[in-house]
């Protein structure tokens, strides 16, 4: 009998959590009607209502929001106290889900993935390219990486770069048909390559400082992206000026595939950080990656 309350728990919160009984079905490897029955069962042993149906979606009532609220943390433990016990007697095992942006992956994933990988063959990395700042708790992710200072106070950071700033870069054969500017004023009358984070979103304005102080410019073009890399590749390509971390740059810099300009105006920013849930204890295989990308002076 308890272990048929725990199921049917545990059927409500995977239905909650996808908001769709034939993907809930999917993910637990039974049919919609096997979970249909389950959540009434539930719903009438509880004598409340927990999902409200549509012919659309499902989603949770008020006393299914609290209680998908109280258990999901629980059952979440379980699952990975039972994770973590099941890799003492191996090497550390499972899937680590981040979620980050291309740059982030290039400077400070990439160098490390061969060797881990390497050396954890029974360990799975997801990486999620995202420029939307993801809830990780939300979406069920193990990590997320920012910057530093815009990290939540109820997550543990790790550092796993060094502080950095952002530069303005063209290419030669850009420069030979435009002036170089001589102050971020003048980026007005250029060509600019700008970043996005989300569709509905505000374009991101371009920051500088002088003598202590932030100012943004908001600057035209004809191209707009929401990846880093990719108006990294465009500046490359003569299309126009793109603002980019000095590092990501630097291999087109020292071949001249790139030249940086205003640089006296370009500010310095906190290092990225690895963050993730302040849990009781992480899995083996989490705490690998996470002292293999740590950053180290």
């Amino acid at each position: 009998m308890a272990n048929s309350k725990m199921n049917d728990l545990h059927t409500f919160l995977t239905v909650a959590q996808e908001q769709s009984f034939t993907r809930a079905a999917a993910r637990l490897g039974v049919t919609p009607s096997a979970l249909s029955h389950s959540i009434r069962t539930l719903e009438e042993r509880l004598g409340v209502r927990l999902l409200t149906r549509t012919t659309r979606n499902v989603s949770p009532t008020e006393a299914g929001e609290r209680l998908m609220h109280a258990i999901g943390p629980l059952f979440e433990q379980i699952t990975t106290e039972v994770e973590a016990l099941g890799e003492l007697r191996d090497k550390p095992r499972g899937t680590i889900r981040i979620s980050c942006t291309d740059d982030q992956i290039e400077l400070h994933l990439r160098p490390v993935l061969r060797d881990f990988l390497q050396n954890y063959p029974d360990i799975t990395l997801e990486m999620y390219v995202d420029y939307g700042f993801t809830n990780v708790v939300e979406q069920r992710l193990d990590a997320g990486i920012r910057i530093g200072d815009e990290i939540s106070k109820d997550m543990i950071a790790v550092r796993i770069g060094p502080d950095w700033r952002l530069i303005t870069v063209g290419s030669p054969d850009y420069f030979k048909q435009h002036t170089k500017p001589n102050t971020p004023y003048d980026l007005v009358e250029h060509q600019c390559i700008n970043i996005c984070h989300r569709p509905a979103g505000a374009i991101y304005a371009w920051e500088f400082e002088q003598q202590g102080r932030i100012f943004n410019i908001k600057l035209n073009g004809q191209l707009v992206f929401n990846s880093t890399m990719h108006t990294l590749n465009a500046a490359v390509d003569g299309i126009g000026l793109a603002y980019v971390p000095e590092q990501l740059a630097a291999p087109y810099l020292a071949d001249g595939r790139l030249q940086a300009v205003l640089t006296d105006y370009s500010p310095c920013f906190k290092g990225f950080h690895l963050y993730y849930p302040n849990r009781r204890q992480a899995s083996p295989a989490f705490m690998a990656f996470v002292d293999a990308v740590r950053y180290r002076e």
